[in-house]
């Protein structure tokens, strides 16, 4: 009796993700089936080269990984765009010798999300995040990508939030 109701269980549990129902991540896409993640700009002050193409590729992994849409180059059904529009390295805490202890990494994105079959889920929003380290770390190297895979691991968790998401 105790495998009949555990068959039924699983059963249940499949047929409920297989048919969109329901999503263990939460995502909400609706009758859409295809996105697409267009070239960012970076248009920060001061410009790290690369980040904008791993921003993409990091934001088109995540929606791959986390729904069932599929992705194209033109005429989707969500449509992401926008820019970098901040990089900057800032002091954040000080020593006793009035110098920095600590400096934080910020990286903002503006971000212009469209939804061609459900326009009033259209935004055009900042998301941004940071990274402390200490001052006396160079940010380069396996430094700044661990540095740049944490924020870009938060920006692109809050962007899939509020794109298909309806918590």
């Amino acid at each position: 009796m105790k495998k009949l109701g555990l068959v039924l269980s699983i059963f249940s549990i499949l047929t409920l993700v297989s048919c969109g129902i329901y999503s263990f991540t939460g995502a909400s896409t609706g009758n859409a089936e295809t996105f697409q993640v267009n070239n960012f700009q970076n248009t920060a002050d001061l410009i790290e080269p690369g980040i904008e193409r791993t921003f993409k590729l990091d934001l088109q992994d995540l929606i791959q990984s986390q729904t069932n849409l599929t992705l194209t180059n033109n005429n989707a059904d969500l449509i992401f765009e926008g820019e970098i529009i901040d990089y900057y390295i800032a002091p954040m805490t000080a020593t006793a010798q009035n110098t920095a202890a600590q400096n934080r990494l910020t990286i903002a994105v503006q971000i212009r999300y469209y939804n061609t079959l459900e326009p009033e889920k259209d935004f055009d929003r900042r998301f941004s995040f940071y990274y402390d380290y200490p001052a006396g770390q160079q940010l380069i190297g396996g430094n700044l990508d661990t540095a740049i895979d944490e924020i870009y691991d938060r920006i692109t968790q809050d962007i899939f939030n509020a794109a298909l998401t309806d918590w």
